[in-house]
């Protein structure tokens, strides 16, 4: 069975639940960043602040449904994670889901 990309992420979000290290800001805007609330940016650390290891715009559970607060917002780091990229299948093996792979995808 293959999933849908629309909804795939909202079932998941263990990209957002794996490092308090990640996201970090690189690529954002000075206007970009003055979007996001303030009390979501870890200003010290240049990136997200974080509860543990889950980034503090992640609302949900993480496995079952989960939603980023500030998604139209969420910094560059946050869009380039893709369903079945490296960085989405080391997120989901920290919390012992499956790994996605392409054959895995359905098209939108």
């Amino acid at each position: 069975m293959t999933a849908d990309l629309s909804t795939l992420c909202q079932s998941c979000g263990a990209c957002c639940a794996t490092s308090a290290d990640w996201p970090r800001f690189s690529l954002e805007s000075d206007e970009a960043l003055a979007l996001i609330p303030e009390a979501l940016i870890d200003d010290s650390q240049g990136k997200m602040r974080c509860e543990g290891d889950r980034c503090a715009a992640l609302s949900g559970k993480v496995g079952a449904a989960t939603a980023c607060s500030i998604y139209a917002l969420r910094p560059d780091v946050c869009r380039a994670c893709q369903p079945g990229d490296p960085e989405c299948n080391i997120a989901r093996a920290r919390h012992g889901f499956a790994e996605i792979t392409p054959s895995g995808l359905a098209a939108p």
